[in-house]
């Protein structure tokens, strides 16, 4: 879905002020309720803003949306900033998302990667996203720069898709060792780890891989979560009073990741 915003509403483009991760509210007029939605790739200079917003059978905004045709008005507000970027801060981001909750990582992505001109950086990303099913997976639209992208910068970014069950509607687009069964677990963290720690000759000798005794506290490492509240406590603990950090728990808690290692959008 795309939204234009007039431009003479369009706020000056400051310095950071449209910088990953930032979102819009949208209102629904009719029963006066806001919801905030990331724009993909942020807003060109002709104020479009392209989103990936879906229909919930209980998202009062998210159907509003969808009842809109083409020339439309709707009122939003924004933009308001998810989260600070600290490009020099951290060697490796690692963002774990369900459902719509990779939008705000695209955006990220799409900002500091794949547009190659806004935030320059060395920066390595990993994405973790789990969808229920095959057909509940991003679009093509939003997978394929990613997994593009990833097929030919290994360095700069890994995308690992995890689905609860499987329909055997798999997209061509999803190479069978890029599509996991299963929820995104310690296992599957781990495993992230391990894979970036180098390898010793040695151990190259013997064909064994590097040990996955990580003390994750001690690597200069962030992990973003975004998606479903079920899932961000069962990966990073729940949310504090009024939607606040709170401390860290669930598998980067039992992995002994500091408070200033995740940051749950």
């Amino acid at each position: 879905m795309t939204l234009t915003v007039p431009r003479e509403s369009i706020p000056p483009l400051q310095e950071g002020l449209f910088a990953p991760i930032w979102s819009i509210f949208i209102k629904d007029d009719d029963i006066q309720v806001e919801r905030p939605y990331t724009p993909l790739e942020g807003i060109d200079a002709h104020g479009r803003m392209k989103f990936w917003i879906k229909r919930y059978p209980k998202g009062e905004v998210g159907r509003w949306l969808h009842s809109k045709c083409e020339g439309d008005r709707i009122e939003v507000r924004g933009p308001l900033k998810s989260w600070p970027w600290q490009g020099h801060k951290w060697d490796e981001i690692v963002m774990i998302s369900g459902g719509t909750g990779i939008t705000p990582f695209y955006q990220l992505i799409y900002a500091t990667l794949l547009s190659a001109t806004e935030i320059p950086t060395n920066i390595r990303f990993t994405l973790l996203h789990s969808s229920r099913n095959p057909g509940e997976l991003p679009p093509p639209e939003i997978l394929q720069p990613l997994l593009s992208y990833a097929a030919a910068n290994p360095g700069q970014l890994r995308v690992k898709l995890f689905i609860d069950e499987t329909d055997g509607s798999v997209s061509k687009l999803l190479p069978s060792h890029e599509l996991q069964v299963g929820r995104i677990g310690q296992t599957a963290v781990e495993d992230i780890l391990a894979s970036r720690v180098p390898t010793s000759w040695w151990q190259s000798l013997l064909r064994l891989g590097p040990s996955k005794s990580i003390r994750v506290e001690d690597k200069n490492i962030l992990f973003l979560v975004c998606g479903p509240e079920p899932m961000i406590n069962a990966i990073a603990g729940p949310y504090g009073r009024n939607y606040s950090q709170g401390p860290i728990g669930g598998v980067l808690g039992t992995l002994g990741c500091r408070q200033d290692q995740v940051w749950k959008l």
